[in-house]
């Protein structure tokens, strides 16, 4: 959104009003307007719940009202994300950008980073080399990546070419543009490197079966593509468990996001390959089996 657009604050407030009543009606959380005036607007809490700004003469808003007013009616009725909406959404320290060709990136996938510096804590040579974020969309991972493992290479792979422009895009808005590298294609197929010090992936990892019973906010808008993981959910994670040992190096990390119930089967999984020790699973802020992590043997 790039359009600048000038409303008094009364006009502001009456819009607020009207919305907060439909979003009550829609069954749509009222913190969600808060949020998506936050971001138009560039109001603070405070002045949202003082309603002072109704008061100011001139408010900046970064598209018409007309324009938001029909946004937010799609919200309640289409359901479409916020974030697409305001084309922002924050992720650990940064504002990342968004469009309905990438995913929305979900605060528990904050912890793969996290999960990548605490095991490498006690090897340097770990946190240098090369890192790679497989299938990153957005690029939230592999921005990640780069502010944490500062003298690292950082590679970031997605087979959808849309994706990585906004993957790109986030790399520049975030000061990252020379750290991350970037390439289209299939997995590791798209990148002639080896010897990577650690991969993380938030792949597709959703059954098939199970993508009708989405809420439509995920199932009408965002890209199936990166939904999508097979009959059981596990044919990305199979293939990632199957081709990175011959892109890691030797102590190389091997770290992976997955769903509800996946854990037991992705355990197996990389046991049976035969390439990796140390096979850990890690739960997710609400108690879930969210994460695997391995080494290279």
């Amino acid at each position: 959104m790039v359009e600048q657009t000038l409303v008094s604050g009364l006009e502001l407030w009456q819009w607020q009003q009207q919305a907060l009543k439909a979003a009550k009606t829609a069954d749509v959380s009222p913190d969600e307007l808060d949020w998506l005036l936050l971001e138009v607007a560039n109001l603070d809490r405070l002045a949202l719940r003082l309603e002072s700004f109704k008061d100011w003469k001139q408010i900046r808003i970064s598209l018409p009202l007309a324009d938001l007013e029909r946004f937010w009616q799609r919200r309640l009725h289409e359901r479409l994300p916020v974030q697409y909406i305001t084309g922002i959404t924050p992720w650990r320290q940064f504002r990342i950008a968004v469009t309905s060709d990438v995913l929305i990136p979900r605060p528990e996938t904050e912890q793969i980073i996290d999960l990548a510096a605490a095991a490498t804590k006690n090897s340097p040579e770990l946190q240098q080399g090369s890192w790679i974020d497989l299938g990153t969309g957005s690029g939230a991972l592999a921005l990640g990546l780069a502010a944490t493992f500062t003298a690292a290479t950082i590679y970031a792979v997605d087979y959808s070419p849309a994706a990585l422009a906004v993957a790109a895009q986030n790399a520049r808005n975030c000061g990252f543009a020379d750290r991350i590298r970037f390439g289209q294609g299939s997995w590791w197929e798209a990148l002639s490197v080896r010897g990577f010090s650690g991969m993380v992936s938030n792949p597709p990892y959703i059954p098939t079966g199970d993508l009708p019973g989405l809420q439509p906010e995920v199932l009408n808008h965002e890209p199936h593509l990166a939904l999508d993981g097979g009959a059981d959910g596990l044919d990305c994670i199979r293939h990632l468990v199957e081709t990175s040992p011959n892109y890691l190096r030797s102590g190389g990390i091997w770290l992976i996001e997955m769903m509800l119930g996946q854990a037991e089967t992705v355990t197996q999984l990389l046991q049976n390959q035969g390439s990796y020790r140390d096979i850990q699973i890690y739960p997710d802020f609400a108690g879930i089996d969210r994460f695997a992590l391995a080494y290279r043997i």
